[in-house]
């Protein structure tokens, strides 16, 4: 017998449909409540702390900021031995809320908090379902580049010679 491990895939429920369909049109669609003026994430039925039942989807930029990550270097699965490293993270949508996602498209050693973040629309056609990952909005510079850089001087500080010996 083959037995073969799939992925995990989310699955659409009639409330978060809208966010997935945004997504498979490059698209992102989040809540909105006017009784509590701000953007809400996850899909819900009633608005949080007003219980209103007012929410309506508006399509955002996308643009956010990486709040934390960590980079996973262990599978949590067997399935998942292909993807590590991978850069687990949550990005703060300039609109508001916060998004577990992927960071893709970037060396980890180069990732830091507070760093600008574009949408990435991944189709799985296979699976029916767009996946929503991330990366720099900028070209970024490794943090090993920018000591090297730095200390690249003439006092020979960089090649560990201490200045003034």
């Amino acid at each position: 017998m083959d037995f073969q491990l799939t992925k995990p895939r989310p699955v659409p429920t009639p409330v978060s449909q809208p966010f997935w369909d945004g997504l498979a049109e490059e698209k992102v669609r989040i809540q909105y409540s006017p009784s509590s003026d701000a953007y809400i994430f996850y899909p819900r039925i009633l608005a949080p702390h007003t219980l209103a039942d007012d929410l309506e989807w508006r399509e955002i930029s996308g643009l956010g900021t990486l709040y934390t990550y960590t980079i996973a270097t262990r599978p949590v699965a067997p399935m998942f031995a292909d993807e590590v490293p991978s850069v687990l993270a949550v990005v703060q949508w300039d609109e508001g809320p916060r998004f577990s996602t992927q960071i893709v498209n970037a060396d980890p050693a180069a990732l830091r908090v507070g760093l600008r973040v574009k949408p990435v629309f991944r189709h799985l056609p296979e699976d029916e379902i767009t996946m929503l990952y991330y990366e720099p909005a900028e070209p970024l510079v490794a943090a090993n580049d920018d000591a090297a850089a730095a200390g690249s001087g003439a006092d020979g500080a960089a090649n560990g010679e201490q200045a003034g010996a």
